[in-house]
């Protein structure tokens, strides 16, 4: 004789013989099978199982994870450090700061060619890439960011190629293709804003992308303001990557830019982890992902900080005049503090990327991440009377 697991739910041989001699057998009763359809009280089934807390079909897990790597969480920060410093560019265009103006172009333009590489490596193969841009799907945020990245490139490129030829005092040899400098010049300004126009949705879109995924910690961050959080990182970014790289005497914009997306920043965040699920939150707050964001956060406000005291200084500095070896010195310090502040911002906003991606992919591994916040907002709406939408029709 064979044994399973299972035996131990099967009622002993002494019930089953005493419910068959009460009329529970195979004719007796009202249902015919009575022993197999009545529970002791004789009125209800009786269960198979003991009650359990499902969590997923033998523990494996309900979602599957993205296969993204490192590519794609350098696609996501270069994306949005481009984005940010032709914003910059522009206003070091019209506020006649031409160093701003020009380190921000380049660093536009050399963040976006990094990222489009690190995207295309992800794919696999170049073609797959220009293969989304043979239609548009207005309900597909990949699609849309294609043309979204194909349509910034096309005037920050050409706006950054300017600066190249300025560098080199317009000694680019163009041959027969001389008058083109002259048209390319007197185009800046549009191509700068049509740079402009693609450069918020560049710098957000990948939140909406994320959040329209499947992945828990992914979907709820995309429905409580991610796109948001990755707008204000990528004013973060650029701020801190120009305040690097350009003069602390034309940086000002700069400095503002990080600072209003520092608290942009904090703000969103600490508002998107409030209105998600705890369980949600969870993979943002632990492990290596949780490690991440903490220094994200922490870079994020002592960044913050220094930038704002560096610009009280800077303006003490123009309060009081420039000359003599104090001075000098002076100026020396701030440069300095300037590029350790930005260094700091940039880094706390490529940590923000690099952690909210590897939260995501961390959310698949437990299916507790999936089922609770479903229970919780199934009951959250039943206890609210909402029964009319195949949610909580469900029985």
């Amino acid at each position: 004789m064979t044994t399973s697991p299972y035996d131990a739910y099967r009622p002993p041989d002494g019930d089953r013989r005493r419910k068959r001699r009460r009329g529970g057998g195979r004719r007796g009763g009202r249902g015919g099978r009575g022993w197999m359809n009545r529970g002791a009280d004789g009125g209800r089934e009786m269960p198979m199982v003991e009650d359990v807390e499902f969590t997923s079909y033998y523990g494996r897990p309900i979602v599957k994870a993205p296969p993204w790597g490192d590519e794609i969480g350098a696609y996501l920060f270069l994306g949005g450090l481009a984005g940010g410093s032709a914003l910059l560019g522009l206003g070091g265009q019209l506020t006649d700061r031409p160093a701003l103006r020009r380190n921000t172009r380049l660093t536009s333009l050399v963040a976006l060619g990094a990222g489009t590489l690190a995207l295309v490596e992800d794919l696999g193969r170049p073609e797959r890439f220009l293969n989304m841009m043979r239609t548009v799907k207005i309900t597909s945020p990949m699609s849309l960011g294609s043309w979204i990245l194909g349509g910034f490139g096309s005037g920050a490129g050409v706006v950054a190629v300017l600066e190249v030829d300025r560098l080199t005092g317009e000694r680019i040899p163009l041959g027969p293709l001389e008058p083109l400098r002259r048209v390319l010049e007197a185009v800046e300004t549009p191509l700068a804003l049509t740079s402009v126009l693609f450069a918020t949705p560049l710098a957000s879109y990948t939140g909406v992308l994320l959040g329209a995924t499947a992945v828990p910690t992914w979907n709820a961050a995309g429905r409580n303001g991610l796109p948001v959080v990755f707008a204000a990182s990528a004013c973060v970014a650029a701020g801190g990557t120009a305040m690097v790289t350009t003069p602390v005497a034309q940086a000002g914009p700069a400095r503002l830019f990080a600072l209003a997306g520092t608290a942009a920043e904090l703000v969103a965040m600490k508002a998107m982890k409030d209105r998600m699920h705890p369980v949600e939150v969870e993979p943002m707050e632990t492990g290596e992902p949780g490690r991440k964001l903490h220094r994200a956060e922490v870079l994020t406000i002592a960044g913050g900080v220094a930038t704002a005291a560096l610009e009280v200084g800077v303006r003490l500095l123009d309060r009081k005049g420039r000359g003599g070896a104090g001075r000098t010195a002076l100026r020396v310090g701030l440069q300095v503090a300037s590029a350790a502040a930005g260094a700091a911002l940039a880094a706390a906003s490529a940590y923000t990327r690099f952690g909210m991606l590897e939260a995501g992919i961390e959310s698949t591994k437990d299916p507790r991440h999936v089922v609770e916040p479903q229970r919780d907002r199934l009951a959250a709406r039943q206890a609210a009377g909402i029964t009319h939408d195949s949610i909580t029709t469900i029985g």
